[in-house]
């Protein structure tokens, strides 16, 4: 049996991740969606690539923005049905674009970027430059997948660039009473701690105190509302307490909750 690609890996994580979200067995996702009981559990193995349909039916039910999902399953399929190796990857985001400069030699040059929401960045995709005379280009060098910076380091640093955000451990999630969605996220191959937030409304804000650093984000145009919200990361390490404060744009009340590295 042939094993599932990295990307089919990781989008099954994120769907496990959203079944655990919503408490619903198996049988109790079957009767809340048109997918069998046998095809959830497929999907959510990784031994069976989902529909598209059923990436949308789970996000809805764990209140999860589309787009994050919706573009790890887009990489899957890609893979999975073969297109990725017959067509050219899509370019980098121009925020990436540093980090995807071919050398002066001509080689062969892959770059992974991992990006989080509908607009958030948040995508993972891959550029592949050939070289024009492959016979006279040289061995390429290694391929960098893993985190870009570790510690303090990443101090203030955005986790879905310096490829942190990858596969991160969710301490603590918190629902307000504005509707929006909060989580407390670390690293541990990075050892940082950001929070995020989705489902927001335009000027709420979000900060995140660990070890007396205190990093904020916020909501800034009606798009972003649909999207995942990130802080910048701080340094953490297993003990560290990680509070998190959402000041919502109506004037509210602001709600706080933390959550200590394991």
């Amino acid at each position: 049996m042939t094993s599932p690609s990295p990307e089919a890996t990781r989008l099954a994580s994120a769907l496990r991740e959203l079944r655990t979200r919503t408490n619903l067995s198996m049988a109790a996702l079957a009767a809340k969606t048109t997918f069998s009981k046998s095809s959830w559990e497929r999907y959510l193995n990784g031994k069976a690539l989902p529909p598209r349909e059923a990436v949308q039916d789970l996000c809805r039910l764990a209140g999860e923005p589309e787009g994050h999902c919706l573009a790890l399953w887009e990489l899957a399929e890609s893979t999975w049905s073969g297109r990725a190796a017959n067509e050219p990857p899509e370019p980098p985001p121009a925020d990436d674009a540093a980090p995807a400069q071919p050398s002066r030699h001509p080689a062969l040059i892959a770059v992974i970027i991992t990006v989080c929401a509908v607009t958030i960045a948040g995508v993972t995709a891959g550029l592949l430059l050939l070289p024009d005379h492959p016979a006279a280009a040289p061995h390429p060098a290694p391929v960098t997948t893993g985190p870009r910076c570790r510690g303090t380091a990443c101090d203030g640093k955005d986790p879905m660039t310096m490829v942190c955000a990858a596969a991160p451990y969710t301490l603590a999630t918190h629902h307000t009473a504005s509707g929006a969605w909060l989580e407390l996220r670390y690293s541990r191959p990075c050892g940082t701690g950001w929070a995020r937030m989705w489902s927001t409304h335009k000027g709420d804000r979000l900060e995140v105190t660990a070890g007396g650093h205190t990093r904020t984000a916020q909501v800034r145009d009606t798009r972003s509302t649909t999207s995942y919200i990130y802080t910048l990361m701080t340094p953490t390490r297993p003990g560290t307490l990680l509070r998190a404060c959402f000041h919502p744009a109506s004037g509210g009340t602001a709600e706080c909750f933390d959550a200590r590295v394991r």
